[in-house]
């Protein structure tokens, strides 16, 4: 179960966000607020769920391997709101009409 939503995380992370809220703790464990985690919800969804990972399984006191989870899911998440803003500007073309 857990494998599955890993890779739903990484398909779908505001889905996963969604059934982490509902079916376990894990949010609430790593986010005294929630603030934060709406905002992650909303701008960096791998991320949010990368940090509440790890600040669970440490008992917040993030380091070591557990900085570089949050690094990847960082560059995933800045990966894919960059990658779409790049597809739409490949994709414009301009056709010039000679007569």
């Amino acid at each position: 179960m857990p494998c599955l939503v890993g890779l739903l995380a990484l398909f779908m992370p505001r889905l996963a966000i969604i059934l982490v809220v509902i079916f376990s703790d894990y949010i609430g464990h790593a986010y005294r607020t929630t603030l934060w985690p709406l905002l992650g919800f909303f701008f960096m969804p791998v991320t949010t769920l990368a940090y509440a990972w790890a600040a669970t399984e440490t008992g917040h006191a993030i380091s070591g391997g557990w900085i570089i989870v949050i690094v990847v899911a960082v560059l995933i998440d800045l990966g894919l709101l960059g990658g779409g803003g790049s597809s739409v500007r490949s994709r414009r073309t301009v056709y010039i009409r000679s007569e």
